[in-house]
């Protein structure tokens, strides 16, 4: 304040210094300059009152930036769960890869089905939310298997560029996915994705699982087009992504999910098969689009610099407008050659934070850490030689 009123002091002396100076001019513009100072003057230097404090004009937020409000980008994620027969290793990693970050993740074996490790198990758990680019690579299965499209199918995408399967699911773009969809019709794509597990549950005996959504006609918004680039009117759990991601590992078997939470259920554990989706034929041109995510495209920050395990991914960003929040969502396994892992990481938040290419990061930490571990070098326990339920 006393800074303040110095400076309020030699600005009111320079206003009568230049007043003065003025006399020596004309009497009648010093007379209007004096009375522009006497009138002026006293306001700018007036002190504040007795024992009060300046207080600075409060701040006006646009309405964009509480559009969120109420879903934080960080929290405390892993607190609340009971992980006592998780896989250790596998839980640890996952947690550190997620660290402030409000989201989960799901971690599988993809030879057997076996849940390795839930974070987060009351938003894995939950109704579920839009799989945004995540329903790229179901579309591309679609696509692929209904002859729509090859490997060297280049479709327009821009005024003067085209792009092939593999480049359109590296950089997740969705003109492209959209053509795909217009192409094949909602009645194609419902086929496939409820092939594919979308619709009902993951898992077997997980009671506080949720079915999610598939959508009984094209939502109002955007139609099959936009419901084959960002998932429009789809609701997609942590379960159902993952379940896949083990299927596009394992060659196509499509498992029941199974959480052993006891001991007697760890010691009778075999592996469930949900159905055989048959698609070993297509599924090289869906791996290198997947592969080339990872290794330039929206799913970079995944790769591991430092190990030889090669992982392949799939990312989705995009505003769930049903809870509402921010969605980043990425869908991966590891290694290529001989898949140990397959992970499902989802985001939620209110900030730009919140996006594909960050779960993508979060996973790379995963990864890191557990090769760090010797995760990938130790033998996979082999599967039980019998099958426990075909489940048809």
């Amino acid at each position: 304040m006393k800074r303040l009123d110095k400076a309020m002091r030699g600005q009111e002396a320079r206003m009568w210094m230049q007043a003065l100076a003025c006399l020596g001019q004309s009497k009648k513009s010093a007379l209007s300059f004096l009375l522009a100072v006497i009138l002026v003057a006293p306001v700018s230097a007036a002190p504040a009152a007795s024992g009060a404090t300046a207080k600075p004009a409060p701040a006006v937020h646009k309405s964009s930036a509480s559009r969120y409000r109420g879903v934080p980008t960080f929290a405390d994620s892993f607190s609340g769960d009971i992980a006592t027969f998780d896989d250790p290793m596998v839980r640890e990693a996952a947690v550190a890869g997620l660290g402030r970050y409000n989201g989960s993740v799901v971690a599988v074996d993809p030879n057997t089905g076996r849940i390795l490790t839930v974070v987060n198990q009351k938003l894995a758990f939950s109704d579920g939310y839009i799989p945004c680019s995540t329903i790229k690579p179901t579309i591309a299965l679609a696509a692929l298997e209904e002859n729509v499209i090859t490997r060297d199918t280049m479709l327009r995408v821009s005024r003067r560029k085209y792009m092939n399967l593999t480049e359109a699911m590296a950089h997740s773009n969705n003109v492209f996915f959209e053509e795909l969809g217009r192409r094949m019709g909602f009645e194609t794509v419902s086929k496939y994705a409820r092939l594919l597990g979308l619709g009902e549950l993951a898992g077997y005996n997980l009671p506080e699982e949720h079915p999610g959504a598939f959508p009984m006609q094209p939502p109002a918004f955007g139609g099959v087009a936009r419901m084959s680039s960002f998932g429009e009117g789809i609701q997609m759990t942590p379960f159902q992504l993952v379940s896949l991601a083990a299927a596009f590992a394992n060659g196509g078997t499509l498992y029941y999910l199974q959480y052993p939470r006891t001991d007697d259920e760890k010691q009778a554990f075999a592996p469930r098969v949900k159905r055989e989706l048959n698609i070993g034929t297509i599924l090289p041109e869906l791996r290198e689009g997947m592969l080339a995510a990872v290794l330039y495209g929206t799913g970079k920050s995944s790769y591991d610099h430092g190990g030889d395990e090669t992982p392949l991914g799939k990312t989705g960003t995009c505003d769930d407008h049903t809870t509402p929040s921010k969605i980043g969502w990425f869908v991966t396994y590891a290694d290529e050659a001989h898949p140990k892992i397959a992970l499902a990481v989802l985001l939620r938040g209110n900030t730009r934070r919140v996006k594909g290419p960050t779960a993508a990061e979060v996973a790379g930490r995963i990864y890191r850490r557990l090769r760090e571990q010797n995760y990938f070098a130790v033998a996979s326990p082999a599967a039980e030689p019998k099958i426990a339920s075909s489940g048809k």
